[in-house]
C-alpha cells in the first residue's frame, strides 16, 4: 500500500479539544502553512484564541462531528478526556491520526497495562479492581503501599489515593469513582523520565532526548533535558518509546511516562498519544519541537531528527501563585515564558510554563538550576 500525500499548504488541521496543547499545536500547524480548525466546548478557551476557526459543540454530538469534519482536511486530538466513539465517527469522514483505537488504549489504565504487557513492554506491578472482594488479593500481590486510581478520567494526581494500612482498602475504593480501578505498586525508583516520540505514515519514527520529571502534588513541576541517567538507561527509554509506537501502530506523537529503578530497569508507567507536558522544553531547546514534529506526522510531512541545540530546564506555571510572578518572569532574563491565554488562574490549574537554556552538555546542578530559576527558584524541591 502506498504512502498517502502529504497535506499541502492551506490545507486545515482539525484538532479535538480547546486545551494549551492545541494552542501549541495551532501554533506550529500555522508555521508549517496549515490552517486550525479547533472543535471546543470553550468559545475562548487558549486553542480557541489562536486558531482559524473553531466549533462549539460535545465532543459526542454527531451533528457537531459532521459539522466539524467537512470543514478540516484531518483530524487530531489534544488530550484524552475526548470521545473515542466521537472520534470513530469522524474517521469515517476524515483521516483521524493518532488513531481512536490508539485513544481507547490510553483512556483506561487496565486497557493500556493490558495492551503494554501484552507487547512484552515492562511495566510496573498491577491489579485490576472491580470490586471490593478484589482488594485483598491486590494487597497480597502488591504489598503495602500501593495507589488506587481510577482506570478513566485521572490526570494530574486526581483519581487517586495511596493506601498505606489494609483497614484504608474499602475507603480508598468508596472514595473513587468510577469503578471499575486499577491497583499499582509502588516502585523504588531512582527519578520518573519520558520519551516523546514521533513516528510518521510510512513508519519511520523518532525520539526526542530523555527528559527526567519532577512532581509536586500529581502535578508535573519541572522537566530537565537531558535526564541526568546513565546511558545505557537512556538508550532503554528510547527503544522502549519506540517499541510501543510501534507496537500501537501510531501516526503522530507519543509520550511515554516511565520510571526508572534502583537497579537501572526502565518500567513504563502511563502512555499519552499526544504532545506532553514534558515536552515542553523541546519548543526553545530544539530547531523542530515536540508540536511541529507532531503536526509533521499528522499530516504526512517527512520527520526531520529530533536533536536539540541546547540543555534545557521546563518549570510549569501553576495557580494564583506561581502567576502572581509573572511580572517578575517577564523581568528576568534568561527566563523563556509561555502563557497559555487563561484568564482565571485556580488553584492546580497549568496556566504556562518557562524554559531556562543552557550550552548543550553544561546542564548544572541543582544549585545552578535553581539560580537560573531567578523568581521561581526556591520552591521547585531541588535543594
Amino acid at each position: 500500500m502506498s504512502t498517502p500525500a502529504p497535506l499541502p499548504p492551506g490545507a486545515v488541521l482539525g484538532i479535538v479539544g480547546g486545551g494549551q496543547l492545541g494552542r501549541m499545536s495551532a501554533i506550529a500547524a500555522a508555521r508549517l502553512g496549515y490552517r486550525a480548525h479547533i472543535l471546543t466546548s470553550e468559545p475562548d478557551g487558549p486553542a480557541a484564541q489562536v486558531a482559524h476557526a473553531v466549533t462549539i459543540g460535545g465532543y459526542d454530538d454527531p451533528d457537531t462531528l459532521r459539522r466539524f469534519a467537512t470543514a478540516v482536511d484531518v483530524v487530531t486530538f489534544e488530550f484524552e478526556n475526548v470521545s473515542a466513539d466521537g472520534l470513530e465517527l469522524l474517521a469515517a469522514l476524515r483521516p483521524v491520526r493518532p488513531s481512536g483505537d490508539i485513544l481507547r488504549i490510553s483512556q483506561d489504565r487496565v486497557a493500556e497495562k493490558t495492551f503494554l504487557a501484552g507487547a512484552g513492554i515492562p511495566v510496573a506491578p498491577w491489579r485490576a479492581i472491580g470490586a471490593p472482594d478484589d482488594l485483598p488479593a491486590a494487597r497480597a500481590g502488591l504489598g503495602l503501599p500501593f495507589i488506587l486510581k481510577t482506570t478513566r478520567l485521572g490526570y494530574d494526581g486526581k483519581g487517586q489515593r495511596r493506601v498505606h494500612r489494609d483497614e484504608d482498602m474499602r475507603d480508598a475504593f468508596d472514595a473513587l469513582a468510577p469503578h471499575p480501578l486499577v491497583a499499582e505498586g509502588m516502585v523504588d525508583f531512582a527519578c520518573e523520565v519520558s520519551v516523546m516520540v514521533a513516528r510518521g505514515l510510512d513508519g519511520a519514527a523518532v525520539t526526542f532526548d530523555v527528559t527526567e520529571n519532577r512532581h509536586r502534588d500529581g502535578i508535573l513541576d519541572l522537566s530537565l533535558a537531558p535526564a541526568r541517567v546513565p546511558e545505557a538507561v537512556s538508550e532503554q527509554a528510547r527503544a522502549i518509546a519506540l517499541r510501543v509506537a510501534a507496537a500501537l501502530d501510531l501516526v503522530g506523537l507519543l509520550g511515554v511516562e516511565m520510571f526508572v529503578d534502583r537497579d537501572g530497569r526502565v518500567l513504563v508507567n502511563e502512555i499519552a498519544p499526544r504532545p506532553h507536558n514534558s515536552g515542553h522544553w523541546t519548543m526553545d531547546a530544539c530547531p523542530v519541537d515536540q508540536f511541529a514534529m507532531h503536526v509533521r506526522a499528522v499530516a504526512g510531512l517527512p520527520l526531520p531528527p529530533a536533536v536539540r541545540h541546547s540543555d534545557a530546564v521546563m518549570k510549569n506555571l501553576v495557580g494564583p501563585g506561581d502567576m502572581a510572578l509573572w511580572p517578575a518572569i517577564l523581568a528576568t532574563p534568561g527566563l523563556l515564558p509561555h502563557h497559555y491565554g487563561k484568564q482565571e488562574a485556580r488553584a492546580g490549574r497549568k496556566m504556562g510554563h518557562v524554559n531556562v537554556l543552557f550550552p548543550a552538555g553544561a546542564l548544572p546542578g541543582e544549585f545552578g538550576v535553581d539560580a537560573a530559576l531567578g523568581p521561581l527558584g526556591g520552591d521547585c524541591g531541588l535543594l
